[in-house]
């Protein structure tokens, strides 16, 4: 395995095997299977484009023998940042079976976010658009590719400017000798609580079985039409199931620009869309935009939901005002996945997050000494499993507090246990901000805040909203004249963060409640301004 992963057990490995969890196929095998299987099927549309699996897995091959000719090589990282475009479908699958392995940045991220993951991944290539949603790209870039000792070249899909175009990656098929299934396919992204992202390596065998087995629960077929809304860099939209669940059944994905009522209602309506996956923020506005609009919905079978908790009266509405099914999703890119099931009763659809999707993955809910509770109590969720990481790439400090001896990953998720395994999430144990899905790290905020001339301390809460479930409230004790809420939100902005980090809410206050300690009471904080605030 790629060094600075952590393996699984041999006697572990051994037994996910035997159970048939891991099968000993790499992606680009599986990919090349699914394209022998539904040649002639459509495997993926954006927009006027569209290609069958045999024309899509042609486009694979002429980038795997593209990416040779640049010279990238097996086991090297490349930095990928694309919005929902069918070059990064196009290029994940071709990487995965070369065994370069793509490190998957949101489009949202900036300067600051993607330098870290360059760095920490030590990444040679980095993959972007020209411009997305008003951002240019391409400044960053050249900022990165400046600052970053092993980064060596940029590829630009639209516009390349002083970069290589998305072109260079084409070129002639060849052969490739394909990966072990036991090594990293895939980098993806931490919630990160301390600011920066840590990097998930995912193996074949765990994301291939993820996907897979996913998908099986999801009851995806050849039939199914999964519209791509969230952007495809997250686990949940790739592979939960995800484009990957998709193709792994034989079925058509569509890749949706923007998340927007208009834009996705038409894309349902043109191409007989039956699953696409949102968070609970998206569902609330899908919810008041349904019924006016003139798009025809009734192909929609079935709304996925997770990235954070869906209340009971919002997934109430869910069958009644969209006429699909729910699906409740509850995950982590760290590995384990429960989701509710299609037969399931009502009272579970609409009241936990699912049930574990593998009999591999063993679950313990804990009090805050590590001891097991009983069903129905809320503790801290641990966890292991065949597609559960046993460490953080490169991180061996973070991974000691991370993980138990015996290789459970703590998750700091507090939930509730139901007989039969299913799930209730109750909340968080870090301090990290849900705002709209997007996890905000309320440590590397307040960080930059501080070296704001106008802050002498800042706390950094989350408020209820009605739409992004969470917003972002600073609590400043200001050093002279308060500052404004759009002086901080440019401050942040210039120090490189990503703009769902930016302050929602400002509030200057004269000092902060503390505990019994001395330290910072957030909890009573937080409360403090939820009785006085309704968003």
């Amino acid at each position: 395995m790629l060094e600075g992963c952590v393996a699984w057990p041999v006697e572990l490995a051994e037994h996910y095997r035997e159970k048939g969890y891991w099968r000993g196929i790499d992606l680009g095998e599986w990919w090349r299977g699914c394209a022998d299987e539904f040649a002639v099927g459509t495997a993926l549309i954006e927009g006027s484009r569209q290609w069958s699996y045999r024309e899509l897995d042609a486009w694979v091959e002429r980038l795997e023998g593209g990416i040779l000719e640049v010279g990238l090589e097996p086991g090297q990282r490349v930095l990928l940042q694309l919005p929902n475009k069918a070059e990064f479908v196009a290029l994940c699958l071709a990487f995965f079976r070369i065994g370069v392995i793509p490190v998957l940045a949101l489009p949202a991220h900036r300067e600051k976010e993607i330098r870290h993951l360059a760095e920490a991944s030590q990444a040679v290539a980095y993959v972007i658009p020209d411009t997305h949603l008003g951002f240019d790209y391409r400044p960053m870039a050249r900022t990165v590719l400046d600052n970053v000792e092993t980064l060596r070249s940029v590829f630009v899909v639209g516009e390349p400017g002083s970069f290589a175009p998305f072109s260079a990656l084409e070129g002639e098929p060849r052969p490739v000798p394909a990966p072990a299934a036991e090594e990293v396919a895939v980098m993806l992204l931490s919630g990160g609580t301390t600011g920066l992202p840590k990097l998930i390596p995912r193996t074949h065998n765990d994301y291939l079985y993820n996907a897979r087995t996913s998908a099986e629960r999801a009851g995806f077929t050849a039939d199914t039409r999964y519209l791509a809304v969230l952007p495809v860099a997250h686990n949940f939209p790739l592979a939960c199931p995800g484009l990957l669940g998709t193709f792994d059944a034989g079925g058509a994905v569509v890749l949706c620009p923007d998340p927007s009522p208009d834009t996705a209602f038409a894309l349902i309506e043109k191409e007989g869309i039956t699953v696409a996956a949102l968070i609970p923020t998206l569902v609330r506005v899908w919810l008041e935009f349904a019924p006016l609009t003139e798009a025809d919905l009734s192909s929609l079978t079935c709304l996925q939901v997770g990235g954070a908790r869906l209340k009971v009266e919002v997934a109430a509405q869910v069958g009644e005002i969209l006429g699909c099914g729910l699906q409740q999703v509850y995950g982590m890119a760290e590995g384990l996945l429960c989701m509710t099931a299609p037969g399931d009763p009502e009272s579970l659809v609409l009241n936990t997050q699912g049930c574990p999707i593998s009999p591999g993955d063993e679950v313990r809910v804990v009090d805050d000494q590590g001891r097991d509770l009983p069903d129905g109590e809320i503790g801290e969720l641990l966890v292991r499993g065949p597609y559960t990481l046993r460490g953080y790439y490169r991180a061996e400090e973070h991974n000691r507090r991370s993980f138990t001896e015996d290789g459970f990953y703590r998750s700091g998720d507090r939930v509730r246990r139901l007989a039969g395994g299913y799930l209730v999430v109750e909340g968080r144990d870090k301090d990290i901000i849900n705002r709209g899905g997007e996890k905000v790290p309320v440590e590397d905020v307040e960080n930059h805040l501080l070296s704001h001339p106008s802050v002498a301390d800042v706390v950094l809460i989350g408020m209820p909203h009605n739409t992004l479930g969470e917003c972002n409230c600073a609590c400043v004790i200001a050093r002279g004249e308060a500052p404004r809420l759009s002086e901080l939100n440019a401050h942040l902005s210039a120090s490189g963060l990503a703009a769902y980090k930016l302050l929602d809410r400002l509030e200057i206050i004269d000092r902060f409640p503390l505990t019994r300690l001395g330290k910072v009471n957030r909890r009573q904080l937080a409360e403090q301004f939820h009785a006085r605030v309704a968003l």
